[in-house]
Order: C-alpha cells, then structure tokens, then sequence
C-alpha cells in the first residue's frame, strides 16, 4: 500500500534527522476489514533503525473506529 510506504519513508526520515535515499526492500500487508468513504489514521512505529536498514510496523485505522482494519511491516535499505 502506497499510504504505508509513504508514512515509513516519513518515519525514517524524521527518527535520522533528515531524508536520505532509501528504498523498500519488503512490504507484507494484512487488510481486516474493507476501508471506504472515510480518512485513515496511519502510525509507524519503527522497530529497528540501523546504520544500512530499517525495521517497521504499521497499522492504518479509518478515523473515528477503535479496530485496525490494515497492518503491515516493511523493510527498508537505507543508501546513504
């Protein structure tokens, strides 16, 4: 899913002080349950930052609901 991916890049970014080039390496995403007609909260909570990858988990709630209706973790190489 592009929302995660971008919302990792994001988190990386921030948790290294700054954008550098990086790329996906792995993505697995679970969907729960169908998200239509509402905005999606997105939080990433890094679970490994190391000098050439990074480690995360996402969860994508629709606004308003308390259930998680997508997860996912990916894999990031950092190029710089």
């Amino acid at each position: 899913m592009a929302a995660a991916d971008t919302a990792t890049v994001i988190a990386v970014s921030s948790a290294r002080g700054g954008f550098v080039p990086m790329t996906t390496v792995q993505q697995s995403t679970t969907f729960q349950r169908p998200m239509i007609g509402k905005d999606v909260l997105i939080e990433v909570r890094i679970t490994k930052l190391g000098r050439t990858l990074a480690f995360s988990e996402i969860t994508l709630t629709p606004d308003g609901a308390t259930e998680p209706a997508a997860q996912a973790s990916t894999v990031y190489a950092i190029l710089a």
